[in-house]
């Protein structure tokens, strides 16, 4: 949920280049849109960096978004920056606690515009439980940055129960889905095309850090790997941990949940669900004897419902993913080549 603070008052309603001068401008801007609404006591200090106490063994990622457009259905660029480290720490099986926040702005980006992303930024760390400590601002010419682009870096510390390594995956291990394919990617491109449904399909941007904190609580020591399949979808990531655990994966179409919608608008716009990005799933390889209790605890939470076991691990078809098929035959599911959906994150 977006926070309702009014845009403080400030005497300029659109960005220009002198906000990226680190000047008058740029202060101006920092200390009204920024500093005040994130404040605490690391990003208080206004220092080029910040210092702050880990303990343990310590996990760290980075991301760049510039998704288009930047506000969707179920989100936007905002949130989705937050929510997609918070996601990649978690899938290290770590707990985020602190980021920076980049911005690149371009020149006449409204104010108004730029105030409700920061909501959507500072609403996404509230429900995370992550601060942001240090970060960056620039702005380029007009024409030269589609509005804005975002870069957060992410640090925390792994959870002690954690065992995830490519290395640890043995044949016969499960393959669990959190959720329903393809809702980002869908979203994303139903906006672009202008597309109507009977019933709203939105993004699935959301943290997923509590919950696997929550499984590595209880079945740490049998969580192998965990991946969220963003960019390239679930084939791609399939097809990734097979080549790197060189053994072959075997997944079943009839276990892939799909939601109805999703399904048709995909078959409207000649897309594979496989392939389609997703924001707020993991794929999880786990041992078998903790598959089941770790799948019904999944489907415990409000948003794994449709949570599913997929596939496994098999010693057939090294390095590569075969699926069975609705009708019963078999075929290969190739890694995405190209790119199919531009601009997604």
């Amino acid at each position: 949920m977006i926070l309702s603070c009014p845009l403080p008052k400030l005497d300029f309603d659109t960005i220009n280049l002198g906000h990226g001068s680190g000047g008058t401008l740029t202060s101006q801007l920092l200390d009204a849109g920024v500093f005040k609404l994130f404040e605490n006591e690391w990003l208080n200090k206004k220092h080029d960096g910040a210092i702050f106490n880990l303990h343990g063994k310590v996990a760290m990622s980075t991301d760049t978004y510039v998704v288009s457009p930047l506000f969707f259905e179920g989100g936007n660029i905002g949130d989705l920056s937050i929510n997609g480290t918070v996601n990649d720490l978690a899938m290290c099986g770590a707990s985020a606690k602190y980021l920076s926040l980049g911005f690149v702005l371009e020149e006449g980006l409204p104010m108004t515009l730029l105030w409700d992303i920061l909501l959507s930024i500072k609403a996404a760390c509230e429900t995370a439980g992550v601060q942001i400590i240090t970060g960056d601002t620039k702005v380029v010419e007009r024409g030269k940055g589609d509005k804005i682009f975002i870069n957060t870096t992410g640090i925390g510390e792994v959870h002690p129960k954690s065992a995830i390594d490519i290395n640890n995956i043995t044949p016969g291990d499960k393959i669990i889905l959190s959720g329903p394919l393809a809702r980002h990617g869908i979203t994303i491109m139903s906006h672009r095309e202008g597309l109507q449904f009977e019933t709203t399909i939105s993004s699935d941007t959301r943290p997923l850090n509590k919950i696997v904190l929550s499984l590595l609580d209880e079945f740490g020591e049998h969580i192998h790997l965990l991946r969220d399949p963003t960019r390239g979808g679930l084939a791609t990531v399939l097809n990734e941990i097979a080549r790197d655990c060189r053994l072959g994966i075997a997944i079943s179409q009839k276990n892939i949940p799909v939601e109805e919608e999703v399904a048709g608008a995909c078959e409207m716009l000649g897309l594979d669900p496989l392939y389609v990005a997703n924001e707020g799933l993991f794929v999880a390889v786990v041992s078998p004897v903790a598959a089941d209790p770790l799948l019904q605890r999944l489907r415990q939470w409000e948003h794994g419902v449709m949570a599913n076991i997929v596939g496994e691990v098999t010693t057939d078809h090294i390095k590569q993913v075969v699926m069975k098929s609705n009708i019963g035959g078999r075929r290969v599911v190739n890694m995405l080549a190209g790119e199919q959906l531009p601009r997604i994150c």
